[in-house]
């Protein structure tokens, strides 16, 4: 009878899979990663950031957006920029950086960031900074610094009609922008228009009132973003179809304009059964584009996109232990993680957010039902079927034989939501962090970026030492 863990997955899904597989002792292999014997060598709870996926994914989309604009003799460039938000990491830009790429910015410190990779020779004044954001004082200085410093493709992208004002009092020279549009949200959300950027029908009046006689100023970018992301749906087609119009209204009186900012919002795989097909979601973006360009007769613009998740998400991975098994009634089995949900991988009781989720090792033992609760005290630190969509299953609980699990493709926005390093619910640690990379050789190569949150580090934040 197919009643092992790994008859049930090999049921389910179509596995092993490109990243994941299980070796000879049935304990699960993460791209090269013995997850198992990362876990027994550096403990649990642990945090991974793997390296080399995050370059995979980058060329991996300039390749299709290559072969999309050669087959559609699309004369414009494409720029692939980073959204830092996503992870500030240095490991994590200084591999980004290794693939010809630009940046976008969200807040003042970003900036400082900015800098700093420039004193280390990693960016130049020709990588591109997009500046997004609602941008305060702070923010507003630091633009102006780096710009009056020489970094000639810093980008502003305007979000409110004041910034243009803010912006270049403090600019010795006449500056490239951006305009943000404030797009319609899909009707799940509570508001009807971004907060951010400056509304569809407003844009084009606003050129011709603020930017279009300004000698201080040159529009050169217009830029576009959804909350939900680039989907195969309606809601994202039919949005997209309004900011041409714009662009292509704006081209028509702005002869500076040459750039269209679709924005993020790769989806990244969350469960064995993902299916996105990138390569069609690029092709069918620049034929759009390219379509409505060539029918109204004007340029189609340089294409700029900043990816966050898709770049660093699929490079992270948490790993835990479970510690006891608690069943509660007649049906529920909780198995208890040497963690928190809440503290580590915050977006999964924040915003319901899924995530690959796999046990590391026996996977030729029986498997049952289970819910998966994190160690604070708080009702809501935990990982179940009715808040995940799927039922978990596990293999079957025993003491003897300790059971890990894993999280993967976690890569982008916990550490920073979860204040990473910091204060954390109930008091419980910051896991270790190991980052993996490949040596010269393809080799594996190990570091720990940080260690395990002391009782020490907590008191000395608490005021206590």
């Amino acid at each position: 009878m197919n009643t092992k863990y790994i008859d049930l997955i090999n049921q389910t899904f179509d596995f092993p899979q490109d990243e994941f597989k299980v070796d000879s002792k049935r304990n699960l292999h993460f791209h090269e990663i013995d997850t198992m014997k990362l876990a027994e060598e550096f403990g649990t709870p642990l945090k991974f950031t793997y390296l080399p996926k995050i370059s995979e994914n980058i060329q991996n989309a300039k390749d299709w957006f290559k072969t999309s604009m050669r087959k559609h003799k699309y004369k414009g460039k494409y720029n692939y920029c980073y959204c830092t938000k996503s992870s500030h990491f240095k490991h994590v830009l200084d591999e980004a950086l290794t693939n010809d790429i630009h940046i976008e910015t969200s807040s003042a410190v970003d900036i400082d960031i900015v800098e700093n990779l420039k004193r280390d020779g990693k960016i130049s004044d020709k990588t591109f900074i997009i500046c997004n954001g609602f941008k305060r004082d702070a923010y507003v200085k630091n633009i102006q610094r780096l710009i009056n410093n020489g970094h000639k493709n810093c980008l502003p992208i305007i979000d409110n009609y004041e910034e243009i004002d803010l912006l270049t009092d403090g600019i010795r020279k006449k500056i490239n922008i951006g305009i943000r549009i404030a797009s319609e949200e899909e009707p799940k959300f509570e508001f009807y228009t971004s907060r951010l950027g400056i509304g569809y029908k407003n844009i084009v009046e606003f050129y011709r009132r603020d930017i279009k006689e300004n000698k201080k100023v040159n529009l050169k970018m217009l830029h576009f973003f959804i909350n939900t992301g680039i989907k195969d749906n309606a809601y994202y087609w039919n949005e997209l179809s309004k900011c041409l119009k714009v662009y292509i209204s704006l081209k028509r009186i702005c002869p500076t304009l040459d750039s269209l900012n679709i924005g993020g919002g790769f989806p990244i795989k969350n469960s064995l059964a993902f299916d996105y097909d990138y390569e069609y979601m690029i092709d069918e973006i620049i034929s759009q584009i390219k379509l409505a360009c060539d029918d109204a007769e004007v340029q189609a613009p340089h294409i700029f996109t900043e990816f966050g998740s898709y770049t660093v998400g699929e490079s992270g991975g948490a790993l835990y232990k479970v510690l006891y098994q608690k069943k509660q009634n007649d049906r529920e089995r909780w198995n208890m993680i040497n963690s928190s949900f809440i503290t580590t991988l915050p977006d999964s009781w924040a915003i319901n957010k899924r995530f690959v989720m796999l046990p590391l090792n026996r996977w030729n033992d029986n498997y049952e039902r289970v819910l998966l609760g994190g160690l604070t005290c708080d009702s809501d630190d935990y990982y179940n079927s009715e808040q995940h969509i799927n039922a978990i299953y596990m293999p079957v609980y025993k003491e003897e034989k300790p059971l890990y699990i894993g999280f993967f493709n976690t890569g982008a926005y916990q550490e920073s939501i979860g204040g990473y390093g910091g204060l954390q619910h109930c008091l419980i640690p910051q896991p270790k962090h190991i980052i993996i990379s490949k040596n010269n050789e393809g080799k594996l190569e190990y570091k720990v970026f940080r260690e395990k949150q002391t009782a020490s580090d907590f008191l000395k934040i608490l005021g206590y030492e």
